[in-house]
């Protein structure tokens, strides 16, 4: 049992406290979820659990043991997972076991044993010689995690495990935990995945240092029950203005799109009968109602949606970019095209004769397990890597003719943050919009546009490095369009961010598209690709599949899985790829 009382952490005198007076108890044969966006101090409570840090006030036990001063002791009987991998890259999977077996003191008459029974369960006996930076995502976190559990731990904790992970890999490592709750192991898993918080027995939810809840998923998920309904019906080309307006009504807690359908969260009070009815009522917030058409379904709540109650409800505020006046269609010709690409490294196929096309203001998904090709695709597309066959157009040039100007229709916003640290937000912005091309009056004007647009006048004069995270994800988007693409690039743009701040970033993609911006993203988060036109789902290479989220839930319904997820379309579709075919 893990027990911490009164627990504050702060980084410097006069900071803000990174942990602020949590209490929680951790129980033997259950994972705890420590739940939390990126800066709610989830890395830092784990660090303090392990004695890597020591706090302020408070104290932390672990098995009745202080983590002050017990701590070496303490380290004897804990597994470790960093969030980032912290393994050897130039060493390969076999060494690194060796490696970790020495520092964690294991006799060499039982390293044999120990190796051979971690690399079968982690699914890892035939990569023991592939050096450990030639592996997938997923397969570096499962040698990291056997590296944690080459002695066994009565205590492991997880550090984001599932962070840049595919659904396929996470689910494997969920089943690989779950073995070791079996035999009475005490598991903490960080996470920033809301819909991995729901796999725990318990849950400590953190925002920014603070504790929202501490309980069962089940218990928070529970209090949203009846508030939560599908609405059914609206037309494909009106689902973003409908959800738009929806957001702005006052029974409305919070709003996504989901496949065919928009997912509303209800205020407190507020029935599906009453909100059905406050939709039909009228034409209100721009919401034009096809009354016939429309269908409001109550659906199942999830534990997002009782965070985003905790949190007050998403931002009832229009995206700036829904004032623009929308880009011409010109010639109803495709934005994106792919044909044939295809990348060779040496004698691996990376990517193999991918071909789609792309409408402007459409949002396309590719999506795929680590390793996919899905990362090739995206930087071939993006003019980073030439391809080896095939080629590709942007706004009508062609990258390997014209690469010049396709970059420059393009914008492009990368996974992790890759503005300059050391440059205030405006010193970026004019950056950033000089490598677009744009100089004097123009520039300037782009430059105060995104300014006023993402409400960064504030932090100005800051370094980049200094902002919040929501707002360092406002800077990377006004550096994505400062110069008006046609096409914007989203490389996992919100992985890490609160939900809140998600669901501001989508306001803000679902004005571009409906002013006629193409779209393409790559995401980890199933129901942020609800939001796609279309997806591509990619597996070794190839494209398997293609369609709306709603087609590829139905290539998979059978009777037994009436009402499949987009997870349970990605895997079952990436499972039937692997069968020999007759």
């Amino acid at each position: 049992m893990i027990l911490i009382d009164h627990l504050t952490k702060k980084f410097g005198h006069d900071s803000c406290p990174a942990i602020d007076g949590i209490s929680a108890c951790m129980l033997p044969g259950r994972i705890t979820g420590i739940v939390g966006p990126d800066g709610a101090g989830k890395t830092t409570l784990v660090r303090l659990i392990a004695g890597l840090l020591e706090p302020n006030e408070g104290q932390i036990k672990v098995f009745g043991l202080d983590s002050v001063k017990d701590t070496a002791t303490i380290r004897e009987m804990l597994g470790y997972m960093p969030q980032r991998f912290g393994l050897y890259e130039d060493l390969t999977v076999f060494e690194n076991l060796e490696l970790y077996a020495e520092m964690r003191g294991l006799e060499k008459s039982q390293q044999q044993e120990r190796f051979t029974e971690l690399l079968r369960f982690t699914g890892l006996e035939q990569f023991t010689k592939r050096l450990s930076g030639h592996l997938s995502g997923g397969m570096k976190q499962k040698l990291g995690l056997a590296c944690s559990l080459i002695k066994m731990p009565k205590l492991l904790l997880l550090d984001e495990p599932g962070v840049g992970v595919d659904p396929i890999s996470r689910r494997e490592l969920w089943r690989m935990v779950r073995e070791l709750v079996a035999r009475d192991v005490v598991v903490v898993w960080n996470t920033a995945y809301l819909d991995e918080a729901e796999s725990c027995d318990d849950v400590l939810l953190l925002n920014e240092g603070k504790q929202l809840f501490h309980g069962s998923p089940l218990e928070l998920t529970g209090k949203m029950s009846g508030r939560v309904v599908q609405v059914r019906g609206v037309a494909e080309n009106k689902r973003r203005k409908f959800l738009a307006g929806l957001l702005q009504k006052p029974e409305t807690l919070d709003g996504t799109i989901q496949g065919s359908a928009l997912r509303i969260v209800l205020n407190l009070h507020t029935t599906p009968q009453h909100f059905n009815t406050a939709i039909l009522s009228g034409h209100s917030n721009n919401i034009e109602v096809d009354s016939p058409k429309i269908e409001i379904v109550p659906v199942t709540s999830r534990f997002e949606d009782g965070f985003i109650d905790i949190l007050g409800g998403a931002v009832k505020r229009e995206s700036a970019f829904a004032r623009r006046n929308p880009k011409p269609i010109e010639d109803g010709n495709p934005v994106v095209v792919a044909h044939g690409l295809t990348k060779r490294f040496g004698s691996f196929v990376a990517v193999r004769d991918n071909n789609f096309e792309i409408k402007r203001g459409e949002i396309f998904g590719l999506l795929g397990p680590n390793g996919a090709g899905k990362s090739t695709t995206f930087k071939m597309l993006c003019g980073l890597l030439r391809p080896t066959e095939g080629e590709s157009f942007i706004a009508g040039y062609n990258l390997g003719k014209s690469p010049s100007r396709a970059r420059s229709r393009l914008g492009y916003m990368a996974q992790k943050f890759s503005m300059y640290g050391d440059l205030t937000v405006k010193q970026n912005l004019n950056f950033f919009a000089g490598t677009y091309g744009l100089w004097g009056l123009a520039k300037r004007k782009a430059v105060k546009e995104m300014m006023n647009m993402f409400d960064l006048d504030r932090y100005s004069s800051a370094n980049a490095s200094a902002l919040p995270l929501g707002f360092k994800q406002r800077l990377s988007l006004a550096a994505a369009l400062v110069h008006e693409p046609d096409v914007l690039f989203l490389d996992e743009p919100t992985s890490g961010v609160d939900p809140l701040t998600r669901r501001e970033f989508w306001t803000h993609i679902n004005a571009l598209v409906e002013g006629g911006v193409t779209v393409l993203v790559t995401t980890h988060f199933m129901d942020e690709a609800e939001y796609c036109d279309r997806i591509a789902l990619i597996y070794r290479g190839e494209t398997i599949a293609t369609g709306t989220p709603d087609d590829l839930k139905q290539l998979v319904r059978t009777p037994t899985q009436k009402d499949p997820t987009l997870e349970d379309a990605f895997i079952a579709l990436i499972e039937r790829s692997e069968q020999p075919k007759p």
